[in-house]
């Protein structure tokens, strides 16, 4: 089992809980999706970009297999990066 953490801003923690379902979890609670073989936790805070801008950041913890896991974020990272703009 490996983790790895990714941070994304463009989106939300309910829009990354939904892009996980679609590639095939299913939530386990209101910040979890597990699916075949990995699990992926969703936190969310905010960075501050310049003396007024603030933006969300999504926070997503990826739990499983080495091989299971580079697939999944890669396809997770691309729906994100649309999302985002």
């Amino acid at each position: 089992m490996v983790s790895r953490e990714r941070t994304y801003r463009g989106i939300s923690a309910r829009a990354a809980l939904e892009y996980l379902e679609g590639l095939g979890g299913e939530r386990v609670d209101e910040r979890s999706v597990a699916g075949d073989g990995w699990e992926a936790a969703v936190s969310t805070g905010t960075v501050q970009i310049g003396p007024t801008l603030t933006l969300t950041e999504v926070t997503v913890r990826f739990d499983g297999r080495e091989g299971t896991l580079d697939s999944l974020i890669d396809r997770f990272s691309q729906k994100a990066m649309r999302a985002g703009g």
